[in-house]
């Protein structure tokens, strides 16, 4: 059914069956309207009080409403900012006990005869309104809903968002099959390797869709993304829509209040594709009018479509998950106290300063549009509060494909093979100065972003000389080859890099050509013996040849060198100015011989095809001994996450999404490979002496230790694995479904979150870390927590852990320990997410 109400002699707003179809008109000229009925449910309105009376949108169950033309209701009207009334009947309301400001609170009550002529103290009659039948509408299906997924990086590697969809993709796919399109904008080199055209299929919805939007001059490419899982793909040529461009940068300002400017190439390019967006879902729910439609957007660079399918009504339902605030990532970037400092900022006056508020306005309008807003991890969800003003209604940790790590128990061995490549690029990088043993040396790395203190590199480097200091000292004999690989401006690779690999590769030829000679001659030596005692086993000096003994000290001389080994591989565009160098520089670490701690910065992403490395970039991660990722702004961290999979211990820290995961996930995450630094409750130099002992203490383990070391954090992965973490996503559409339609999750059609259980999904090949299986995903340990860090929503469901048994009566022989919160337990009053945590390991089962 469809109503409209009236008030006085205007159209106030429009009600529906589903609630985000209930809207207030402009014309109405009222903020914000509520109606409260005793048949509503009690977290429904929750979510209600806090979310579409702010938006201006009428709340209203449909038992309480009567299908009878102009049944007149009686309207009043708050004068004073007061708390929404979270009680049920309106006749029932009394004060308020908060005096806490929000929203002015409307209520429609039912009335037969006359207005109640005892109406609570804090209300007052302002009119009479008149709910009229106009039409029936059909219910769409939210089982079988179609799915959206709208990022700028669909089949386009810019950066992580790229990662996340594509190695989510076999999972959704799983799930949806042919109900799942990813969209994004068309970039033809990418799209050309990536991207294989498919026909659309004819008389469906979509097929109507793209017709009539080509009829109007869009170019689109309708396609299967070339990836596992293969999902279909919809990318839209947006340099087909500039010729609209103004147009619709005024309506952006107009409707949203979202300015524009003309110089900001990224900015222009964010409204077309928005609009286009918006202008494709519209159409599509017009022609497909039987099932429900999500629509899953990804960053700030596609939310301008959200704002716009607020405003026209469009009959979606829509979720925005921010994987890094724009606003955060620049003042992190600005060398701030962002985390001690983050309630106080005046954001509007921070983004203005740094020219970046029309795209900050963009970020929060998507944020405040959204039916449902989601983040990565709850220390950005601590994030997104206080800067993007909401807080989040869910965590959606970022996944990997497990499968595409996987290797077994043949990991060990992967990292032997990558790690005699990398042994091949140390010898001829420090020839001439190669006067360590392989056989005690390890590789320690960093990598991802050139953000030079988001990243933590200027913790990494500074630990890296402390380090340095530390085992001289102790006087170790292990060397530490550290490795940043960091995109930069470069020229070229140094003639040094290319002449280290030149003469040992020439070195290395020569070697076995006079190794094959002396094969050859010991050969035919003893084939030819006759029982001449003496004769048996050739002379030594004989085996080389005079010329085989020149050529060889030729190749020998030529690994002569005058100077230090360079710690770049590169010829850098600004060398005088780079962060990194000029940082290297101060605390002299040149690589000397006297110097256990070795520095090889290689300034851009690894390749099989590269001259000097020629690895990809998982195979020198698994070739690696330790990932360190000192972060100070990280929203998830795939890197260390990467690491995990591969079995390779990694540092990251509790300002990174990943290490606040693990160290929520596990007991002592140190004896699991995860080592975590303290950057929010210590000062800097304690955070760089805690990091540098943490890889000193890694320095002292034997071969035997690090092995047990890399099987146990190997044996992580399924806690990482997208079969686990995908469930979440589930959980994310079921929410928005079940507050755009909450009439279809009751009756018959049985609890809102059976879809959760419906798709049941395999478990992962690697072997398990726990028997807990089916009690409990990683991010339902996640909504644990929300209710300790401020993120609890009523109507966001989350599985908890039994109750009622006490987890110290099982025993659990196993090395994972997972924590223990017990119930009702809260952090000290005025604690945020990062409250202090005693990591110190206990007596656990070491190698």
């Amino acid at each position: 059914m469809i109503y409209f109400v009236r008030l006085g002699g205007f159209v106030m707003g429009i009600l529906g069956n589903g609630v985000n179809s209930c809207r207030l008109l402009p014309s109405a000229g009222v903020s914000c309207c509520l109606l409260i009925s005793p048949h509503l449910n009690a977290a429904q309105l929750s979510y209600r009080t806090r979310r579409q009376a702010k938006s201006g949108a009428l709340c209203v169950d449909q038992s309480c409403l009567i299908p009878e033309t102009q049944t007149p209701f009686a309207v009043y009207v708050t004068r004073r900012n007061l708390k929404p009334m979270r009680h049920l009947p309106p006749e029932t309301a009394s004060e308020p006990k908060s005096s806490q400001p929000p929203a002015e609170v409307f209520t429609l009550q039912n009335r037969s005869d006359s207005p109640p002529t005892q109406a609570p103290t804090h209300l007052q009659v302002i009119a009479t309104a008149y709910i009229l039948n106009m039409s029936d509408q059909p219910q769409r299906d939210v089982k079988n809903h179609l799915l959206f997924e709208i990022a700028t990086e669909v089949a386009n590697r810019v950066g992580g968002i790229y990662s996340v969809i594509k190695s989510k993709a076999p999972v959704t796919t799983a799930e949806y099959g042919s109900r799942y399109v990813a969209i994004g904008p068309l970039n033809p080199r990418s799209a050309e390797v990536e991207v294989e055209e498919i026909p659309v299929p004819a008389g469906t919805p979509l097929e109507t869709t793209l017709r009539s939007m080509s009829e109007r001059g869009i170019r689109w490419l309708y396609g299967r993304w070339l990836i596992e899982g293969a999902p279909k793909v919809l990318l839209f040529d947006t340099g087909s829509a500039y010729k609209w461009l103004d147009e619709w940068k005024g309506d952006l300002w107009s409707v949203a209040g979202i300015p524009s400017p003309a110089h900001d190439s990224e900015m222009n390019e964010t409204i077309v594709f928005g609009y286009v967006v918006a202008w494709f879902l519209g159409e599509f729910v017009h022609h497909e009018r039987e099932k429900a439609v999500i629509a899953h957007f990804h960053e700030w660079l596609a939310g301008v479509a959200l704002p716009l399918c607020r405003k026209r009504h469009i009959d979606v339902t829509t979720i925005f998950t921010t994987h890094a605030t724009l606003l955060g990532r620049y003042l992190c970037a600005g060398s701030v106290d962002f985390y001690n400092n983050l309630q106080y900022f005046d954001v509007d006056h921070e983004a203005g300063k740094r020219g970046i508020y029309h795209r900050y306005c963009v970020e929060r309008a998507a944020t405040h549009s959204a039916d449902v807003f989601t983040t990565v991890s709850h220390i950005t969800a601590y994030e997104s509060e206080h800067l993007l003003k909401r807080k989040p209604d869910g965590v959606l940790p970022n996944g990997l494909n497990v499968v595409k790590f996987q290797a077994m128990h043949e990991f060990q061995n992967l990292h032997a093979m990558a790690k005699t490549k990398i042994n091949e690029f140390v010898r001829g990088h420090f020839y001439g100065h190669y006067d360590f043993d392989l056989e005690k040396t390890l590789y320690f790395f960093t990598a991802g972003r050139y953000e030079y203190r988001n990243k933590g590199v200027d913790m990494f480097i500074e630990s890296l000389a402390r380090l340095n200091e530390k085992m001289k000292e102790a006087q170790s004999d292990m060397t530490i080859v550290a490795f940043i690989i960091m995109p930069a401006k470069t020229h070229s690779y140094t003639v040094e890099s290319l002449k280290g690999q030149a003469v040992m590769k020439s070195l290395q030829d020569t070697v076995a050509q006079i190794q094959a000679s002396i094969g050859q001659r010991m050969f035919e030596h003893a084939a030819r013996y006759i029982g001449v005692p003496g004769t048996e086993v050739p002379d030594a000096s004989s085996l080389m040849t005079p010329q085989e003994k020149v050529l060889l000290k030729r190749r020998v001389f030529a690994l002569k060198r005058t100077t230090l080994p360079a710690v770049v591989t590169h010829n850098m565009e600004n060398d005088q100015d780079d962060p990194i160098l000029n940082q290297i520089r101060r605390l002299q670490l040149f690589n000397d011989s006297s110097d256990r701690v070795k520095i090889v910065f290689h300034p851009e992403f690894l390749n099989s095809n590269n001259p000097i490395l020629p690895l990809d970039y998982d195979d020198f991660v698994r070739g690696c001994h330790l990932g360190v990722f000192a972060s100070y702004y990280e929203p998830w961290g795939y890197t260390p996450a990467e690491c995990t999979v591969m079995g390779v211990p990694s540092i990251t820290t509790n300002l990174s999404g990943f290490g606040c995961y693990m160290d929520e996930l596990l007991e002592r995450p140190q004896d699991s490979g995860i080592y975590i630094v303290d950057r929010r409750m210590k000062s800097v130099d304690e955070s760089v002496d805690q990091l540098s002992s943490c890889m000193f203490d890694y320095t002292k383990k034997t071969r035997r230790e690090r092995i047990t070391l890399r099987n146990r954090t190997e044996r992580l992965s399924p806690f990482l694995d997208w079969k686990k973490l995908g469930i979440e996503y589930t959980k994310a559409r079921v929410l928005s479904l079940t507050r755009a339609y909450p009439h279809a999750f009751d009756g018959e059609d049985g609890d809102a979150f059976d879809l959760v259980h419906r798709t049941k999904l395999p478990p992962p090949m690697s072997v398990p870390a726990s028997p807990r299986s089916g009690l409990m995903t990683p991010g339902d340990l996640g909504s644990m927590q929300e209710t300790m860090q401020a993120l609890n929503t009523d109507d966001y469901e989350g599985f908890n852990m039994p109750g009622a048994e006490d987890e110290d009566d099982h025993y659990q022989p196993f090395v994972l320990h997972l924590k223990k919160k017990p119930e009702g337990s809260e952090g000290p009053k005025g604690t945020d997410y990062f409250g202090a945590k005693d990591i110190t390991p206990s007596n656990g089962d070491r190698a």
